[in-house]
C-alpha cells in the first residue's frame, strides 16, 4: 500500500483510538512495522489520522467508577454438570469473581496432554504490551507450546468443555497454551487482559477484543510450591491434577478488573504443568 486511501476502516479507528488515549506516533509506527506496513506509508496515515484526532478530555466522573461487577457466568451450584462430566466446585469468589473446580479433566487427558506437549516446548512468550507481538522475557522463566482449536479429538473435547464451563462461545477462545514449569521456574504477577494505553494492547484488540476470563487447567501434583497467586485479594490456589481454575476481568461494559493480578509462585521441588484458555469478546481466528 503505498496511498493513505488503501488503509482500512480498522487500521485507521485502532490509530485514531490510540492516539486519542495518548499513545506517540513513534510508537504506533513501531507497531505497524511490526505488523509488516512500509515505514513510509504507516507515519503517513498516522500523521493524516492525527490531524483529525483531538487529544481525549479527561476521564468523567463515569468513566472512573471502579469495576462493576456481574453475576458469574460460571452455573451457580456445588455440582455443575458438562456434556461429558461433572465436576464439584471446591472455591467460589465473588470478588474478583473466581471459581476453582475439581474432576475437570481426567488423569488420562492429563497425562495425554503433557505427552502431546513434551516434544514441542519453547521458552515462554508474552504479549509485548507495545508493538502487540509474542516475545520471551524474564519474568516468564516456563516453557510451553499452543494448540489451535480442533487440532485433535482430545483438544476439541477440551475446548468444548472449556465452552460450557466458562459459558462463552468456543469459537471466541484463543488456542489451548500448555506451560511447564521446572524448579525454580515461575511467573511473576501479571494481568491477562490487554491494556487499552498501550499501542501493543490496543493492536491485539482489534483483532477479536479484549480477553475477559481466563481457565487455568493444572495437568500434575506439584511436590511443593507452584500455586497460582492473586496477591491483591491474598487468594492462593495448589495445583491438584485434573481441577480447574475459572477467573474473569472484563464485564459487559468494557472495565477491567485489576483485582485479578495473579502469578504462578515459584516451584520449590518437582515439576508443575498447566493448560490456559484465554477468551476474547469476539470470534477469534478464522
Amino acid at each position: 500500500m503505498t496511498n493513505t486511501n488503501d488503509m482500512s476502516t480498522s487500521w485507521r479507528n485502532w490509530i485514531a483510538g490510540n492516539l486519542q488515549r495518548g499513545c506517540t506516533q513513534q510508537a504506533l509506527i513501531e507497531s505497524m512495522l511490526q505488523a509488516d506496513f512500509d515505514a513510509a506509508f504507516a507515519a503517513n496515515c498516522i500523521a493524516c489520522v492525527a490531524n483529525d484526532v483531538s487529544p481525549q478530555p479527561e476521564p468523567s466522573n463515569k468513566a472512573k467508577l471502579p469495576y462493576q461487577y456481574e453475576t458469574s457466568l460460571v452455573a451457580a451450584g456445588n455440582n455443575i454438570d458438562l456434556f461429558d462430566r461433572s465436576v464439584k466446585v471446591s472455591l467460589r469468589v465473588s470478588r474478583p469473581d473466581i471459581v476453582v473446580v475439581d474432576e475437570f479433566m481426567s488423569g488420562e487427558e492429563c497425562e495425554q496432554l503433557i505427552e502431546q506437549s513434551r516434544r514441542k516446548l519453547t521458552p515462554s512468550a508474552i504479549v509485548d504490551p507495545q508493538t502487540g507481538k509474542f516475545q520471551v522475557i524474564a519474568d516468564r522463566s516456563s516453557e510451553g507450546t499452543y494448540f489451535q482449536r480442533g487440532e485433535s479429538p482430545l483438544i476439541s473435547r477440551l475446548d468444548r468443555r472449556i465452552s460450557e464451563l466458562m459459558n462463552w462461545p468456543e469459537d471466541h477462545g484463543e488456542g489451548i497454551q500448555i506451560l511447564h514449569y521446572g524448579v525454580g521456574a515461575q511467573y511473576k504477577p501479571h494481568f491477562d487482559y490487554f491494556l487499552e494505553n498501550e499501542s501493543g494492547g490496543a493492536l491485539q484488540m482489534t483483532q477479536s477484543g479484549q480477553r475477559v476470563a481466563t481457565l487455568v487447567m493444572y495437568l500434575n501434583e506439584v511436590t511443593e510450591g507452584g500455586e497460582t497467586v492473586f496477591p491483591d485479594v491474598g487468594i492462593s490456589i495448589t495445583p491438584k491434577r485434573g481441577s480447574a481454575a475459572y477467573f474473569a476481568y472484563c464485564n459487559s461494559l468494557g472495565q477491567v478488573d485489576p483485582a485479578t493480578l495473579h502469578g504462578g509462585a515459584p516451584v520449590l521441588t518437582g515439576e508443575k504443568w498447566i493448560a490456559t484458555k484465554w477468551m476474547r469478546q469476539y470470534k477469534y481466528g478464522s
